[in-house]
């Protein structure tokens, strides 16, 4: 039985295992493969659609760690993601 601790809060999962890293799931899979498909198309409309996806699967990811992570770490890490994503965009448009 694990203690109610800080740290057993930020590292553990409700089972009291230690959760730092997961295996991927569908939004940081089709983040993966369509951040590796805007290598292979580099411009053009293909390049923009995969660009958007791989955006919106990320974000969905963030936004599920922040919400429903096992642990606090994992919310922060949603957390910091998210607001990452957000702040690449908005640097972004104010540069254009």
């Amino acid at each position: 039985m694990t203690q109610n601790t800080l740290v057993d809060k930020t590292f553990r999962d409700n089972e009291g295992n230690i959760v730092v890293a997961q295996a991927p799931n569908l939004p940081l899979i089709i983040w993966i493969v369509t951040s590796l498909l805007t290598l292979v198309f580099p411009s053009g409309k293909i390049n923009t659609l995969l660009d958007l996806v791989a955006y919106g699967s990320l974000f969905t990811w963030a936004w599920l760690e922040l919400f429903q992570g096992v642990n606090y770490f994992r919310r922060a890490l949603g957390f910091v993601v998210l607001v990452g994503l957000i702040g690449f965009k908005l640097q972004y448009f104010s540069i254009n």
